[in-house]
Order: structure tokens, then sequence, then C-alpha cells
């Protein structure tokens, strides 16, 4: 636990936030005006854990691949199989308009973690792939935010809604 509550520290520096273990308090305390703050709440660390386990299954995977459209563990991340269903066409979509090579991205990173309300967050990442346009050697990137509910105690994401 300690070890996830770390890697949640670090994401959400990068986002503008922090988290300190209880007990593990900086010498400094967190200064609101630098866009740092305390959070407590098991609720963030879950979202984190859940957004990271999914996002780390959706890396080297291919998403013109019948396989990777019946994984069952990334469907369960979804409330329903029609979510899934429109969640994995947009994704499949915009990696096609994005140029990635084979539709595969080769890293992914969570870049921000956003709560909203109760039960309610964002997550952005970053999807980083190699270009699969001809004489374009390099990497291409998409970054994507996906908004996750908590439902029944589970963070599920809901795709297609504002």
């Amino acid at each position: 636990m300690k070890r996830a509550l770390r890697a949640l520290a670090t994401a959400l520096l990068v986002s503008g936030c922090s988290l300190w273990p209880r007990g593990d308090a900086p010498e400094v305390a967190p200064d609101p005006a630098q866009g740092i703050e305390l959070v407590e709440d098991p609720a963030v660390v879950e979202l984190y854990e859940r957004a990271v386990a999914f996002y780390d299954r959706l890396a080297r995977r291919r998403f013109d691949s019948v396989e990777t459209y019946q994984d069952e563990l990334l469907r369960g991340y979804f409330g329903s199989e029609e979510a899934y269903a429109d969640y994995y066409a947009d994704l499949a979509g915009a990696l096609v308009e994005a140029h990635f090579a084979q539709n595969r991205p080769v890293a992914l990173t969570v870049l921000e973690l956003r709560l909203e309300g109760p039960g309610r967050g964002r997550v952005q990442a970053e999807f980083v792939g190699e270009d699969g346009r001809p004489l374009r050697p390099g990497q291409v990137r998409l970054e994507r935010t996906d908004r996750w509910e908590r439902i029944e105690g589970v963070w599920r994401i809901a795709p297609g809604r504002g």
C-alpha cells in the first residue's frame, strides 16, 4: 500500500497535486497557492490504482485485433457491454487518426488524475506509439481524457459523457 501511495504522489505531483501518506509528511507543509494539496481520501488511491492498471493493460496491444477487443479484463472497467464497445471504437479510431503503427501504443502514462466531485473523476493519459506513416520515423502521441465514475464502490470508465 505504501508503494502505491508513493506512486500516486509522483503522479499527482505531475498534475500539480500532492499526496503524502500519513506519517510521511514532508518537512514543509503543502502550499495551496502552488497547486499542492494534501489528499487523504482512499477513493483517490483506488481511482489511481484502477486507472494505472487499466492504462497499463492497454499498452503494447493492437487495437485492430479481435483478441484485444475480447479481453475480459478490459471489459471489467466498464459498466456495460455497450459502454465498452463505444470506448473501444472511439479509441481505435483515434489511434488510426493519430497514425499509430499497427494501431498499437507502445507506452502509456497517466498525466493527471482529478476528482470532480463525489464518485466522479477524470484521468488524462498520454499514448505513445511508432509513427505508422511511410518514411516518417519517430513517435506519435495521443492525449486523451477519460471520465471515471465510482458506482457501487468500483471505479469505472463512463465513455461519451461530457
